[in-house]
């Protein structure tokens, strides 16, 4: 077994967001890919085959909520695991998170730890 804990796409269009999760992602010992975007994300998904996808909701292009339901719908991308990650915390948010199929739902600004527990627990139970 490899020291790599997983594979996570991050996908943010900030891109000093983008680079703090994958700094702490990387830190704690897993490989990272990032994405600027829905499209993005998707463009790359099946190149990196990630374990867990961090992914911002308000984007330009195609926003979280249309890059989940993709993800979701597509046979090879169907089991990966999806955080959402985004400003927007009301219940109707987290019902339609829930709705598409996220794994995990964490509101803006998140603590990195909460964030690599999270990130951890999914990609420990996308392995095993």
């Amino acid at each position: 077994m490899s020291d790599v804990l997983g594979k996570v796409l991050v996908v943010d269009d900030d891109e000093v967001i983008r680079q703090l999760i994958a700094v702490n992602l990387n830190l704690e010992g897993f490989e990272v890919s990032t994405a600027t975007d829905g499209q993005d994300c998707l463009d790359r998904v099946m190149d990196v085959m990630p374990d867990v996808i961090t992914l911002d909701v308000m984007m330009p292009c195609l926003d979280g909520w249309a890059t989940a339901e993709k993800l979701r719908t597509e046979e090879a991308t169907s089991h990966i695991k999806v955080v959402l990650i985004t400003a927007r915390a009301q219940d109707d948010d987290r019902r339609r998170g829930m709705g598409i199929g996220v794994d995990a739902y964490l509101t803006k600004p998140f603590d990195p730890a909460e964030l690599i527990q999270v990130v951890r627990e999914l990609a420990f139970g996308a392995q095993s």
